[in-house]
This record gives C-alpha cells, sequence and structure tokens, in this order.
C-alpha cells in the first residue's frame, strides 16, 4: 500500500501528468482538494473508488483517512491543486505519514504560475532583463512570513516576482513593490490560470488596484517584473551562430569536437 502525493494541475483537467493519471486510475481511494482540483479530474478514478473531499477536514481527519486505508491495504491517490513543492500543505502530512510508518510517494504537477505564464505567452526570465524568478506570497491566516522574506527585499533583486495568495491586499503589495520597480512596471494578474472562466489584467503598478475586479478575490496571482512584455532584450547566445557548444561545435578548434 502507497500513499500517491499528485500535483493535479493549475485547473485545466488535461494539464495533469500521465504518471499522475495513472496512479489515479490504480487507487481504490482518492482524497481530493476539492476547493480547487476540478471534478473532470475524478473520473480518471476506478468504478467503485472511495473518492473523498477533503476540504472540510482537518489534518487529524485526512490521516483517518489514509490509515484506514493502509489498514485495508488499499493505495490512495492523495491530490492538490498545481505542484505540490510550494504551499500544498504536503509537508506536515508526510510526517504523519513516516511517524505512522505507511509509504507514500510524490509525483510533481504543473504549477500555477507556469500556467499564468502560458495564459500571458510570457518568459520570465529574460536576458539582460531577469534572470530569476521569486515564488512568494504575504502573510496570511494560515502561515505568517518569516521575517527576511518580505517583499521589498526580493523587490530590490529586480527579479520576476510571482506573488502568491495575495490579491485580497493588493493596494499594499503595490505599495512595497514600486518603490523598487516604479509605477510603470508590467504586471498582470491572472485569476484562475487555465480554468473555464480564467481572466487576465494586464497593467502597471501605477494602474493596477483601479483595474483589478472585485471578483478577484482569491485563486489569482500577480506576476510582477520588466521581463513581463518586454521587446528590448538582448538574445541569448544559446542559438547565436558562432556560439561554440557540445551539440554544435563551431571554429577550428571547438571546445567539443564531433568524434571521428
Amino acid at each position: 500500500m502507497t500513499v500517491h502525493f499528485i500535483g493535479a494541475g493549475p485547473g485545466a483537467p488535461d494539464l495533469l501528468t500521465l504518471r499522475g493519471r495513472d496512479l489515479i486510475a490504480a487507487s481504490p481511494v482518492c482524497l481530493y482538494a476539492g476547493s480547487l482540483v476540478p471534478e473532470a479530474v475524478l473520473a480518471h478514478c476506478p468504478p467503485g473508488a472511495r473518492i473523498v473531499n477533503t476540504a472540510p477536514l482537518s489534518l487529524d481527519a485526512i490521516i483517518d483517512e489514509i490509515a484506514a486505508a493502509h489498514a485495508r491495504g488499499e493505495d490512495v491517490a492523495r491530490l492538490h491543486s498545481g505542484d505540490l513543492s510550494v504551499w500544498s500543505a504536503m509537508g506536515e502530512q508526510l510526517r504523519r505519514l513516516r511517524a505512522l510508518g505507511i509509504p507514500y510517494d510524490v509525483t510533481p504537477g504543473v504549477p500555477s504560475f507556469a500556467a499564468a505564464a502560458a495564459t500571458l505567452g510570457a518568459e520570465l526570465t529574460l536576458p539582460g532583463i531577469a534572470q530569476s524568478v521569486v515564488l512568494t506570497r504575504t502573510s496570511g491566516r494560515a502561515s505568517a512570513m518569516p521575517e527576511g522574506e518580505r517583499l521589498a527585499a526580493f523587490a530590490a533583486t529586480g527579479a520576476t516576482l510571482a506573488i502568491h495568495l495575495s490579491v485580497h491586499v493588493l493596494e499594499t503589495v503595490v505599495a512595497e513593490l514600486t518603490p523598487h520597480y516604479g509605477a510603470d512596471c508590467p504586471v498582470a494578474v491572472v485569476w484562475r490560470a487555465s480554468w473555464p472562466d480564467e481572466r487576465v489584467v494586464r497593467a502597471t503598478l501605477g494602474t493596477l488596484a483601479t483595474e483589478v475586479g472585485a471578483e478577484m478575490e482569491r485563486t489569482a496571482l500577480i506576476l510582477v517584473g520588466r521581463a513581463l512584455g518586454q521587446e528590448g532584450f538582448d538574445e541569448s547566445r544559446l542559438y547565436a551562430g558562432d556560439y561554440d557548444r557540445r551539440y554544435r561545435p563551431v571554429g577550428t578548434a571547438p571546445r567539443f569536437p564531433e568524434s571521428a
């Protein structure tokens, strides 16, 4: 018996990995975060599967469901939205499972920031503009931010910021970032990325607060940085005709000569 923690993706049911799909199909029990995982993903569950929406459950109740499945020798598909490596509450569940001696594995999923960037048709790391992406959030009731992880500190680097779980404090976000990026810095808010009712607002830090609608109170991602919508950036050397690389030797004395 194994508990399969599966990243179910940002919303679109076909943004699910093949591995995740196959594990769901092979698991007699499925625990899913019903507030964020689309019901269409549950269509992969086998006939007669026990399907439990964990949105109204406590951590103790979730572990009780897993322990019961373990006692029956039944695999569990544990579905979380996006990817499990950030803000999934997976860590606390794994700690409980280790204490109980219940085996588990983890299957990654498409994260919301990647789905949002795809919607925008944007590369978040452009040569000469930004080469780092910071995934962060503001403090909330469920989890406070450590003292050193302030928006202003990240903004000082000039990196592209993907700010999660913070659209409800948009004015605070704008106030903290504007001194570092400038009021003309491009920004986008993507609400329910990849869902059928997805919405996008493109603006600048100076105009954003007046353009975001009241319905974007949750499940929205804020992307900030000069890489958004930027056309005046350098081309990378990766595909330059005179760039000597392992798979395309160039010149009379290439670093990686082709094998004879």
